[in-house]
Formats: structure tokens, sequence, C-alpha cells
């Protein structure tokens, strides 16, 4: 019996199709791949450098059924003036206040105290977030 041969013998007729679709597929891999990670620094790059506000929560404080006291700290530049959103929420996850406070001080670093009134009693206070104007 003969031995049957089920492959092309190796180098007579160039490339065949399977290895220049994965050639294609790995370059478009790689060009893709260049184009997410440009992107992902692109995002970063604009989230630190944009930010010219950022806030944190230090503490609150739930001093009656109609209102919270939030501990802010904001971290800004000097000549920033901007906005940030406090919320509180019931024990069920409910809103039951929220709040817009403006920082148009001169200053870098403000700490301050905010109250905030309640339509129920509330369990937690939060950030949002901060935008500059």
């Amino acid at each position: 019996m003969s031995a049957v041969r089920e492959q092309l013998p190796e180098g007579r007729y160039g490339r065949s199709a399977d290895e220049r679709a994965d050639r294609k597929l790995k370059i478009a891999g790689a060009v893709l791949g260049v184009l997410f990670l440009g992107l992902m620094g692109w995002f970063g790059w604009h989230y630190v450098v944009d930010s010219r506000i950022s806030a944190e929560t230090i503490k609150f404080d739930v001093v009656s059924d109609t209102e919270v006291q939030l501990h802010l700290e904001v971290r800004k530049d000097v000549d920033a003036q901007g906005v940030c959103t406090l919320r509180s929420r019931s024990e069920d996850g409910a809103e039951v206040g929220r709040k817009d406070v403006r920082f148009d001080e001169a200053k870098d670093r403000i700490d301050t105290v905010v109250s905030i009134r309640t339509t129920a009693r509330a369990t937690s206070a939060e950030l949002i977030g901060c935008t500059a104007r």
C-alpha cells in the first residue's frame, strides 16, 4: 500500500490562505490594541489634567429627621470655581435630600460642613460629584 499525502510540499506554493489570514488578524489586533491603549491614555490624561476640582466626604452626621450634616473637603485650583452635588438617602435607598454647593473662594483647599435638608429620616449622605464652572 502506498501512503497518501494530505499536505502540499512545504515552500513550493507560497503561503497558505490560513497563514495570510492569521497575519492579517495579527496586524488588525495590534492596530486595535494600540488604538485602545491610546484612547485609554487620552481619557486618563484628561481626567487627571482637566479635574480642576476634587472633593471627598470626611464624615456625615444625621442631626434630626429633617437634617443631615456632611463634612466635605474640596481641593481645587485657586482660581477655579465649581459646584459639588450632595445627596442623602433613607434606609430603603430612596433619595430624601439633595443639595448643590458652590465654591467660589480663591483658596486651593476648602474644609466645610454642609447642612442638607431632608424630607424623611436619612441614613446616609454622599458626594455625587463636582464640576468646574
